[in-house]
């Protein structure tokens, strides 16, 4: 089980949870944040930090993103596991999903 960002964070990225997380996994692409669910620790500490309330426990993921679940595994399927965000720095690219989301989705 792992924390998910979801759509609340899409072409934001506030990054507090990147300062709050403990053992730096979420990763940053083009458009979001991502969360590496084979690094992330059920600590919970990002979810309060998020200013855009985009950080949900995989299982409480409202039905409507529920995709960002399988987006975050596609993300990291590609980029592999890097064993931190820091020194792993941004990636050029979210996956398709994400990517193709219109640019005012938060608005």
């Amino acid at each position: 089980m792992a924390y998910v960002i979801a759509q609340p964070c899409v072409d934001v990225k506030d990054k507090a949870c990147v300062d709050e997380c403990p053992v730096d996994c979420i990763y940053e692409g083009v458009r979001s944040l991502y969360i590496n669910p084979n690094e992330c620790v059920d600590c919970g500490a990002c979810e309060p930090v998020c200013p855009v309330e985009a950080i949900f426990y995989e299982d409480d993921l409202p039905d409507e993103w529920a995709w960002y679940k399988d987006a975050a595994e596609q993300f990291f399927a590609e980029v592999g596991d890097k064993g931190g965000a820091q020194a792993a720095g941004p990636f050029d690219h979210d996956p398709a999903q994400v990517a193709a989301l219109p640019a005012d989705v938060n608005a």
